[in-house]
């Protein structure tokens, strides 16, 4: 028999009473009392102009056969703080940025390019984001970064699946309702070097650093065998 993630965590939601109830869901990863729908925020959407639709992302962007395309998003901790976040599709390497100048299009843009400018360029082929306005900037993040934009569909979070998936666990580091504008690069720089170490089922149980590491390295050897 097989027993599905979500049958264990409906148990506990409906069998947990009381101090029971308070005993259990502090083990929980994103300690959640109760199962509810999850709210749609109003937000301003379709006005970026010059989007790329994800459907003519490259294929390989796709069926994550190579690395270096990431999706992107904001992590709000307040209505007016947030920090941005980044996960590389294929080997679920995490990589977060502060918003030097609060939630703007300029903003988003400086963190998100020098964030980027810190990865070699073989890791540097795509961006997936959703429509939010802090991407109006786009196309000139493209243009000084080499990295297209690629939108999502309005309501489509599951298109940016590793993005949102990281962006829960990333709760236990930085939970709703409260400000993450006084989080410096270096602790941002921890809490991804902590979910990088952090073995997954979906890569064979290895961590996404060892996996990045790995083709980095098959990388590396590849070009050598290539110049001799």
């Amino acid at each position: 028999m097989q027993v599905s993630p979500e049958t264990i965590y409906l148990s506990l939601y409906v069998q947990g009473r009381g101090a029971l109830r308070k005993e259990l869901t502090k083990h929980l990863r994103r300690r959640h009392q109760i199962r509810q729908p999850r709210k749609r925020e109003a937000t301003n959407r379709g006005k970026i102009k010059d989007m790329i639709m994800i459907s003519e992302r490259p294929a390989e962007a796709a069926d994550r056969a190579v690395p270096g395309h990431w999706e992107g998003d904001l992590l709000f901790g307040t209505r007016t703080t947030a920090i941005g976040t980044l996960v590389e599709r294929s080997t679920r390497f995490v990589m977060l940025f502060k918003l030097p100048a609060g939630i703007n299009a300029e903003s988003a843009r400086v963190g998100l390019t020098q964030k980027i400018f810190t990865l070699p360029e073989n890791l540097r082929r795509s961006l997936t984001w959703d429509q939010g306005r802090e991407m109006k900037e786009h196309i000139r993040f493209t243009i000084d970064t080499g990295l297209q934009v690629f939108f999502c569909d309005p309501a489509s979070p599951w298109q940016r699946g590793s993005n949102e998936n990281t962006n829960g666990l990333l709760r236990q580091y930085f939970p709703s309702g409260k400000t993450v504008a006084h989080h410096t690069q270096d602790h941002l720089d921890m809490v991804a070097a902590e979910l990088n170490d952090r073995p997954r089922e979906t890569l064979g149980w290895k961590s996404p650093a060892i996996r990045l590491a790995q083709y980095l390295e098959a990388s590396l050897a590849a070009g050598v065998a290539l110049t001799v």
